[in-house]
């Protein structure tokens, strides 16, 4: 595992974002694990979060031209996450949208930068990947091509098919979904660390009933 993966878990832990127990889904599934980026509510957390999300969009050495955050979650997000590149040199435009269309001033449904060239979307999670589908049209209808999408986890889990919801948006839209972490991840991390082995059991557990193939 790479040093800024263990690093951002236990981030994540230390800020109560990442929390072990048993939580219940959406799905109505009993989840023996729970991950709440809204919980970096801070600056420090959030100028950290950026500075995780600008590692692993590095490391993945995807190409792209611009940043898009999708309201409301994905604002500060891609704001966060274009001051943490061009900290490190990596100067790139962004913008995100708005939830209604703007008829006064400057208009449109877009802040920022113009969409334009490979746009590279930003979210925490994707849970059904309407975000995502929503995002995708507003490039496309802008001429400008969606390349990929950067989260901070991938729980590597079914959805409503045999697919996880990251693998179906990879299948129905053509793109790379680049995460922080994974369930994986975790179970490494888990295996690695004393006094967790309770939680390593329900985690492997429940990836084994729920793992996407």
């Amino acid at each position: 595992m790479s040093d800024y993966k263990k690093a951002f878990i236990e981030f994540a832990i230390g800020c109560d974002v990442l929390r072990f127990g048993e939580f219940k889904t959406k799905a109505g599934r009993l989840s023996p694990y729970f991950f709440n980026a809204g919980l970096f509510n801070n600056g420090n957390t959030l100028r950290e979060l950026g500075q995780f999300y600008a590692k692993a969009i590095i490391a993945a050495q995807l190409p792209f031209d611009m940043l898009f955050g999708p309201a409301y979650k994905g604002i500060p997000l891609v704001s966060t996450i274009a001051i943490a590149l061009a900290e490190l040199g990596y100067n790139y435009p962004f913008c995100f949208n708005r939830k209604e269309l703007k008829d006064h001033g400057e208009g449109g449904m877009t802040i920022g930068a113009p969409l334009s060239g490979r746009v590279l979307i930003t979210d925490d999670v994707i849970s059904a990947g309407t975000s995502v589908q929503e995002s995708v049209n507003l490039i496309r209808a802008e001429s400008a091509t969606p390349c990929g999408v950067i989260i901070a986890l991938d729980r590597l889990e079914q959805g409503s098919h045999q697919l996880s919801a990251v693998q179906e948006v990879k299948k129905l839209h053509h793109i790379p979904v680049i995460s922080i972490i994974n369930l994986d991840d975790i179970v490494d991390y888990l295996k690695e660390t004393t006094n967790m082995q309770q939680n390593l059991q329900a985690i492997e557990a429940y990836r084994e009933r729920y793992g996407a193939n």
